[in-house]
């Protein structure tokens, strides 16, 4: 049984180095392509930029930590919701510190609902974003808790053609490619654990799948300009299997903002998403 009362429970700030050859495995992780010069580049003009989705990297060692703390089997863990927000530039080199939150333990029946924030600063303490993931724990549930808020929903508009689709296709390495960014769970290289899931092979990461959809709006709302993503989130509705293909759309509302869907030919891979885009 999960002890609800380690809400509020906080761990860091723990450091994150990052060098110029980490933004661009990470960007090759997510599908970048070797014409995204300023992403794949490091001299490229106006320098390598950093896709904002790098904001979840930082958070892995935090996660892990607070996870044992938890006494709570990665092994039981599905992500559930992921959101980012941009206070500035992500820098493509030096240190970065990363406090780590554990802001809800929900009751979910069969499964607690484990809701962490982080904060990323650079050395100087300077704001640079923050994250929001939910985590699914299965077998953890049942003790009668707060079952937590519902969340929120912007509805797809299904009355009129998306603002931008946008089709990316992985590759079969591309778990093989984004587990060297950090989260290096077996379940996306392994076969047999991929079979033991339940899975007939190993799966995409589902941040990669993120990632994906952060390059897509990147391309189709902001102009290439990674400076205008403020804010992302989402839910992981279903897998990708590397090799499959992820249609991004997303339809601009009246408040600017994006609601965005991904997909595969198989299923809905990202609902409930969010985008909010600067100009």
């Amino acid at each position: 049984m999960i002890d609800a009362s380690r809400v509020g429970l906080t761990l860091g700030p723990m450091d994150h180095r990052v060098t110029w050859r980490d933004v661009i495995l990470y960007h090759l992780g997510i599908g970048a392509r070797a014409s995204d010069l300023h992403l794949v580049w490091e001299g490229a003009p106006g320098g390598l930029q950093v896709c904002p989705s790098y904001a979840v990297i930082p958070a892995f060692q935090p996660f892990f930590h607070v996870l044992k703390e938890l006494k709570i089997d990665l092994r039981t863990v599905l992500h559930g919701e992921e959101a980012i927000r941009l206070h500035g530039p992500i820098p493509a080199q030096g240190v970065l510190k990363t406090t780590v939150r554990v802001a809800g333990i929900y009751d979910k029946k069969k499964a607690a609902l484990v809701v962490l924030e982080t904060r990323t600063t650079d050395e100087a303490g300077t704001a640079l974003f923050d994250t929001r993931a939910s985590l699914f724990c299965r077998g953890l549930g049942g003790w009668g808790g707060d079952p937590g808020p519902k969340a929120e929903s912007v509805p797809v508009p299904r009355d009129r053609a998306p603002d931008f689709e946008i089709s990316q296709r992985t590759i079969e390495e591309q778990a093989a490619l984004y587990r060297l960014s950090g989260d290096v769970n077996p379940l996306h290289i392994d076969p047999e654990t991929a079979k033991a899931a339940g899975f007939p092979k190993p799966i995409l990461h589902g941040l990669c799948t993120f990632g994906f959809a952060t390059r897509a709006i990147l391309e189709g709302a902001c102009g290439g300009e990674v400076h205008r993503l403020k804010a992302f989130q989402v839910r992981f509705a279903d897998v990708v299997f590397p090799g499959e293909r992820i249609t991004t759309r997303g339809w601009k509302l009246e408040d600017g903002r994006y609601a965005v869907q991904a997909e595969t030919k198989r299923a809905v891979v990202l609902s409930h998403a969010v985008a909010e885009v600067e100009g």
